[in-house]
């Protein structure tokens, strides 16, 4: 499923803006870094405030992990398309590999859920409990779908098009989640317009779409997945502002800082929209609202900007080496993650799970819980970079 490929092998990118491609490596590191540290506590009920996602309105910088990395996916379609199309590869070869790309993520994540076992319950059926209730959508199952829908409207769409379609497709999110009635059917009630945890247009499609065995959330009356059906539309608006602002990054037609001042410049105005719009339509990651979408895509922009000056402009690059390592290989930094925290609590001792032994032994008699907890996820975070400096320095690369 994946390959190795010499991190020397880039040479092939000739003129293209290299100093870019670093920035966005670093944005990436500092992501796929941030995604982990927050997924990996070592006690789910001591956590600080902003290392949480929002109960359901509203955003915390956890909030805005998954948007930045799909910003990123983004931006590194334009450059990556444009690479490939250097090689001599039509329009079909590169849709396929994008094909191939899409499905492998999916696989990926649905691995990732049927990945646990309950060892020492007898009870556990790994049949009945994870695989015929197996969670259809997820994290790396959206960016599958998104990454090949934002790749085939690159290839067929110009810039400006692209730009409208997005405001399209935000326009018509909300008005479907304002405007379109749907009905509890158990219990004979018609909705519309309705924001609630459980109670809204998306959820309803997830409940009666995805059916709720097989959704990550079991709520009354609608169950519903935060990566559901259809919250992944907006989230192709917020791909495609980072496939824009790609676009604009390989234009050689003005000099890179008045490239960042456009872009912060930019970045501002989107969030000061999505505050503003934030007053009708609620700010909602589980929902991937229009707000959310303008917030979140403009935090990103402003914050590739800051990564471009500093490293680029200001030439601060020392900082940047564990960002690059993380960046680099940021899909199998997500899947040994995921693999590792799961055996840690699929591990029984004590009448518990490994992960809770750790946390307790080694960081709680040293530390506040809270504090104890995210010690834990330091030491998490530094086992995995040790794994991937080590595929760094070996100049191995998986790519999906």
């Amino acid at each position: 499923m994946f390959k190795y490929i010499q991190k020397h092998n880039l040479t092939i990118l000739g003129k293209i803006t290299k100093h870019r491609l670093l920035a966005l490596d670093v944005l990436r590191g500092i992501t796929i870094m941030a995604m982990i540290l927050v997924n990996n506590p070592g006690n789910w009920s001591t956590m600080y405030g902003p290392l949480k996602h929002a109960q359901w309105h509203g955003w915390t910088v956890t909030d805005l992990i998954f948007p930045f990395f799909i910003f990123i996916v983004g931006a590194s379609i334009s450059f990556s398309i444009t690479i490939q199309k250097k090689k001599g590869l039509t329009n079909k070869e590169i849709l396929f590999s994008a094909a191939k790309r899409a499905v492998k993520l999916i696989l990926l994540g649905w691995f990732l859920t049927l990945f646990y076992y309950q060892f020492g319950n007898s009870n556990f059926n790994w049949f009945n409990d994870k695989l015929f209730s197996m969670r259809i959508m997820g994290v790396l199952q959206r960016i599958g779908l998104v990454y090949l829908i934002c790749t085939i409207l690159f290839i067929y769409f110009k810039p400006r098009s692209l730009l409208i379609l997005s405001l399209t497709i935000l326009a018509l999110h909300s008005f479907a989640m304002l405007a379109i009635p749907y009905v509890d059917i158990q219990n004979n009630i018609t909705y519309q317009g309705l924001w609630l945890k459980g109670n809204n247009f998306s959820a309803w499609l997830d409940h009666l779409v995805l059916t709720p065995q097989h959704v990550y959330s079991q709520t009354v009356p609608f169950s519903y997945d935060p990566e559901g059906l259809f919250s992944t539309l907006p989230a192709i608006a917020t791909c495609i502002s980072g496939v824009l602002v790609g676009q604009y990054l390989e234009s050689h037609t003005v000099n890179l800082l008045k490239q960042i001042y456009t872009l912060l410049l930019i970045g501002v105005i989107l969030y000061l929209l999505g505050l503003l719009l934030s007053g009708y339509i609620p700010i909602n990651k589980a929902l991937w609202t229009t707000s959310y979408v303008l917030i979140s895509s403009g935090i990103a922009i402003v914050t590739l900007a800051i990564c471009l000056y500093l490293i680029d402009i200001k030439h601060y690059k020392n900082w940047t080496t564990p960002f690059i390592v993380f960046g680099a290989n940021s899909i199998a930094f997500f899947m040994f993650a995921g693999i590792l925290g799961r055996i840690l609590i699929m591990w029984p001792v004590n009448n518990s799970h490994l992960k809770h032994w750790i946390n307790e032994t080694l960081f709680t008699p040293y530390f506040e819980p809270i504090n104890a907890s995210l010690m834990f996820s330091f030491a998490f975070l530094l086992i995995s970079y040790a794994v991937m400096f080590t595929m760094y320095r070996k100049n191995i690369f998986w790519k999906v």
